[in-house]
């Protein structure tokens, strides 16, 4: 008598989609902003609040810190805004919303909160001042924050692949005769500047 072993089939079965609607809910969980920065918030861009009358409007912006202002009683964060992800956190990308000055009472580091590190801003848009940026003058709308977010700073990897990316053939037991194949990182190297 030939005896093979089994192993359990999990296709179609009530336990691999109680397992993917587990899985579907902490990767929802992970996808959230951080408290402070929930709420409700204006459709508006910086860019779209300089040429409009945006009074009032509560607002979340975030983009990367270009200047730091400390004043006697609060201190003012020139900001080049960025679209915000899914986070608030602003997204790494060439495309900009519009620059904009948030103020907030207090004093804030400008070695801490230093030009290039990614801020997070809740608030309401309080009018417009115009500054000049080069030889142009530029209209900021300002925005008296609630919160300032200050991002960590992102680690920059040099991540090595092994193998390729395309096809890789599967027994037929295994369920499909081909599929995609993904390599998973080799080596992880942080960056040393």
């Amino acid at each position: 008598m030939i005896c093979h072993a089994t192993r359990p089939v999990l296709r179609h079965s009530p336990l691999r989609h109680s397992l993917l609607l587990a899985a579907l809910v902490l990767l929802a969980g992970c996808a959230s902003a951080p408290t402070p920065l929930r709420g409700e918030f204006a459709a508006l861009t910086p860019a779209e609040a300089s040429r409009s009358q945006a009074l009032g409007e509560r607002v979340r912006w975030g983009g990367t810190i270009v200047g730091v202002e400390p004043r006697a009683d609060s201190t003012c964060f020139e900001v080049l805004g960025r679209p915000l992800s899914d986070t608030a956190r602003p997204r790494r990308t060439d495309v900009g919303s519009g620059r904009f000055l948030a103020c907030r009472g207090g004093f804030y580091d400008p070695a801490i909160f230093a030009d290039g590190r990614e801020m997070t801003v809740v608030g309401r848009v309080t009018g417009t001042e115009s500054r000049p940026v080069g030889a142009y003058s530029y209209p900021y709308p300002r925005v008296d924050a609630d919160v300032v977010f200050l991002w960590p700073e992102r680690e920059e990897r040099d991540v090595y692949y092994v193998g390729s990316l395309g096809w890789h053939h599967r027994p037929y037991w295994a369920g499909y005769y081909m599929r995609p194949y993904h390599p998973l990182p080799r080596a992880v190297i942080p960056r040393k500047d």
